[in-house]
């Protein structure tokens, strides 16, 4: 992949300079003013890759293959260059319009968590260079949106908004797979429809509601005569009952009960003025 004769770590190159002449009092002074020159304008051997990037090396305007990973990395003076590629997750956000599947135009945001492929940073940069959002992402994200937006109608996109985000989310990781960029995650920010459209979902929520409100009032009358129509069959029946229960000797008894609180009423006095026959009371 990389010259193998190439010093590995900052010893090396201390080592090999010294190898020059048997060392830096051995070398000539036009010699160590070359190699300091050469430092001075950036000729140094070595390069250093920051966290959350991977080095790509352009070895005479040519992409080598294979990454540099992190830290310290060796490399040519004036022949090597290191690009550094950032392999962290980014965000894309996309605007997109689009027509369901009952034609109704939709405005749609969808936000995009990606990263690149860290072990193939040297293809991207090569095939698609780093302006690869506008040339890759965008695109993809606008077809996607456009396609699976077209399979439901728009009352559907606001129903199952989960089910249309996971549509989105499969599409689009698979198109951006081919160019070595991994999508982590997918947000749709909003729905947004047109204003004849929304005036007519409103008309229509209204309505629901009405028909809701006409129907849990016929259930409610419904259950109160049926209340009634019990209540009423009880007493009726509480009424035959107590007509069955009614005989000549009940009569009876009901009458001689009647004599008995009468007597435990009188005081023993006769009225003092009478209008008529006095009533007699039989006591035995």
């Amino acid at each position: 992949m990389y010259d193998k004769k190439q010093p590995q770590n900052v010893q090396e190159v201390i080592d090999m300079v010294k190898g020059v002449g048997g060392g830096f009092g051995k070398l000539p002074i036009i010699a160590a003013g070359v190699i300091l020159l050469l430092l001075l304008m950036g000729g140094t051997p070595w390069t250093i890759v920051g966290p959350g990037q991977r080095g790509v090396l352009i070895r005479l305007g040519a992409v080598q293959k294979g990454v540099f990973p992190e830290g310290l990395n060796f490399k040519m003076p004036f022949i090597d260059s290191v690009v550094k590629i950032n392999v962290q997750v980014q965000k894309n956000v996309a605007k997109a319009d689009a027509a369901s599947k009952d034609l109704q135009i939709v405005s749609t945001t969808i936000a995009t968590n990606y990263h690149l492929m860290p072990e193939a940073v040297d293809e991207v940069y090569q095939k698609i260079g780093a302006a690869f959002e506008d040339k890759v992402i965008q695109p993809a994200v606008q077809e996607v949106i456009k396609a699976v937006t077209a399979k439901y109608t728009a009352e559907e996109l606001i129903a199952k908004r989960h089910e249309v985000k996971s549509a989105i989310r499969t599409e689009l990781a698979d198109r951006l797979a081919v160019f070595n960029i991994k999508v982590v995650e997918l947000s749709i920010a909003d729905f947004n429809f047109s204003e004849a459209f929304n005036t007519a979902i409103e008309s229509k929520q209204i309505a629901e509601q009405h028909v809701a409100r006409a129907k849990n009032d016929l259930e409610r009358i419904r259950v109160e005569n049926e209340q009634k129509i019990s209540q009423a069959k009880a007493e009726a029946e509480g009424l035959k009952i107590q007509r069955q229960e009614i005989t000549e000797q009940l009569l009876k008894l009901r009458e001689i009960e009647n004599q008995k609180k009468a007597i435990e009423k009188w005081d023993g006095k006769l009225p003092s003025v009478t209008g008529g026959a006095m009533p007699f009371i039989q006591v035995k």
